[in-house]
C-alpha cells in the first residue's frame, strides 16, 4: 500500500498565507487553495477559513461551505492509513454497505472517524470509476476491488503491521 511519507506540517499562519498568496490570482482559486493547504496541513485547519476568505474577498461562510460541501476536505488530520469505501450505486448493489456495517460492528468504525490510536481513517467516497471490481475502496490512494469482508479483515491487518 503506497503511503505519503511526508508528514502534514502543524498550523502555521505565515506557511498558510504564502500558499494561499501564491495561488489567489487563480480564477476559482478556492478549490485549488483548498487542496494546497489540506496537502501542506493534512487537513484544513477552522483558522485557516477566514485566511483563505479575506484573499478571495468572499465571506467566512462561502469559505466554510466550500470545505463542508466537499467530502475530499477534512477538518481534523487524517490517520496514519486511510481507507476510503466507495458508496455509489454500482458499489452499492455489490455489498459496500454491508462491508461499512462490518467495520462498524467488528472494528468499532464509522465513516468520518479515525481509530484511537491514529491508525486508520474511514472515509465515504462517492464513485472511484471501478465499478467493474465493486465493492472498491481506496487504501492510502491505491484502489482495491471486489472486497468482502475476509479481504477487508486482510487488508486491515497488512496495515495494523506496517506502523509509520
Amino acid at each position: 500500500m503506497g503511503q505519503d511519507t511526508q508528514a502534514p506540517l502543524s498550523f502555521d499562519e505565515g506557511r498558510a498565507l504564502e500558499i494561499i498568496g501564491g495561488l489567489a490570482h487563480l480564477e476559482g482559486a478556492m478549490l485549488p487553495i483548498l487542496h494546497a493547504l489540506q496537502d501542506a496541513f493534512g487537513h484544513i485547519d477552522a483558522r485557516m477559513v477566514p485566511l483563505v476568505a479575506s484573499a478571495l474577498n468572499v465571506s467566512r461562510a462561502d469559505a466554510h461551505g466550500a470545505v463542508s460541501f466537499y467530502h475530499d476536505f477534512r477538518d481534523a488530520p487524517a490517520g496514519r492509513h486511510v481507507l476510503r469505501i466507495c458508496r455509489a450505486e454500482s458499489c452499492q448493489s455489490m455489498g459496500c454497505e454491508r462491508l461499512v456495517e462490518h467495520l462498524r460492528h467488528t472494528h468499532r468504525l464509522t465513516p468520518g472517524e479515525t481509530t484511537a490510536d491514529g491508525a486508520l481513517t474511514l472515509e465515504n467516497v462517492y464513485c472511484l470509476g471501478q465499478c467493474a471490481l465493486s465493492p472498491a475502496a481506496l487504501v492510502d490512494g491505491e484502489p482495491v476491488g471486489r472486497l468482502d469482508e475476509k479481504r477487508l479483515d486482510a487488508l486491515l491487518g497488512q496495515l495494523k503491521g506496517a506502523r509509520a
